[in-house]
């Protein structure tokens, strides 16, 4: 057999390899109860939640490549940030102003999609990537059959972003983080499947959604970003209902000097009694938990 025939038989051995080294590990809800079923609560159930998508392997933020850079690793969820361009495009941009995560300068509001179209992404380093900005729309249909997007609030009205998940009949796969009971109250007048990432961070939070009639069975709960003593009157009252609870250490255990001090962390917060952990380093956590 001569060089080049070994060199062919030996890549067409090694494809089937390099096909599944690329597979994304997805979720797929094929109807919106199957949704609220796989986020109820469990003993030992682990959820990681990409904040942002990822900031790791040279990715830019709120992006279509960072989200499936994770899910080559790991089964992920992730929270994103759509900001309205000057013609009214929701654009994926976390900042009012486009300096640090694109090539752009000055306000997102300030430009046609159509411009903004011709900028770079950065990655957390400040560095160009060849990757452009995503709309939201274009997350969307990606991510349908995936993973789940949780859409944080920025400058988006309300009702734009409830018209575009009704548009797209997105309620298996999208979220919504709301902040307050009458945010809460806004989505499901809109229409009763949507799922929230809701806010209950303190005990006069906790009395005031208790006292909203609002339901348990469609949401997740974000308690803050630390381990603390009090975080366990959270945790023990919505396990009770069957409600996943989310820790995000993007403020605080993502930025520990070492990748153990990390790890160490999200290993913590987990036994802890967390069940969502919302990270830039999604992989890592996915690393350190496994």
């Amino acid at each position: 057999m001569n060089k080049s025939i070994r060199i062919a038989a030996l890549c067409f051995f090694l494809l089937p390899f390099a096909s599944q080294a690329q597979k994304l590990q997805t979720l797929n809800f094929p109807t919106v109860e199957s949704m609220y079923q796989y986020f109820q609560y469990a003993p030992g159930k682990k959820v990681i939640s990409g904040h942002r998508g990822t900031i790791e392997n040279g990715m830019p933020e709120n992006s279509i490549p960072a989200m499936k850079s994770v899910l080559k690793h790991t089964v992920a969820i992730f929270e994103i940030d759509p900001r309205l361009s000057k013609d009214s495009i929701p654009v994926m941009v976390h900042d009012a102003t486009l300096d640090r995560t694109t090539t752009g300068k000055g306000k997102v509001i300030d430009y046609t999609y159509k411009e903004l179209k011709k900028l770079r992404l950065k990655d957390h380093h400040g560095q160009p990537t060849k990757y452009k900005i995503n709309t939201l729309d274009e997350m969307i249909k990606w991510a349908k059959g995936k993973t789940i997007l949780n859409l944080d609030k920025k400058d988006l009205p309300m009702e734009m972003t409830a018209e575009i998940i009704r548009k797209h009949d997105a309620y298996a796969w999208v979220w919504v983080t709301v902040h307050n009971v009458e945010q809460a109250k806004f989505y499901l007048d809109k229409n009763p499947k949507q799922y929230l990432s809701m806010h209950i961070k303190t005990q006069k939070d906790l009395e005031a959604f208790k006292a909203s009639g609002l339901p348990y069975n469609r949401m997740i709960v974000y308690i803050g970003p630390e381990i603390k003593e009090t975080n366990q009157a959270m945790y023990n009252f919505f396990k009770e209902k069957g409600v996943l609870c989310m820790i995000s250490s993007a403020p605080t255990y993502d930025k520990l000097a070492s990748k153990e001090e990390r790890a160490a962390k999200y290993r913590a917060v987990f036994a802890d009694g967390a069940t969502v952990l919302e990270s830039d380093l999604p992989i890592e956590v996915s690393q350190a938990v496994k």
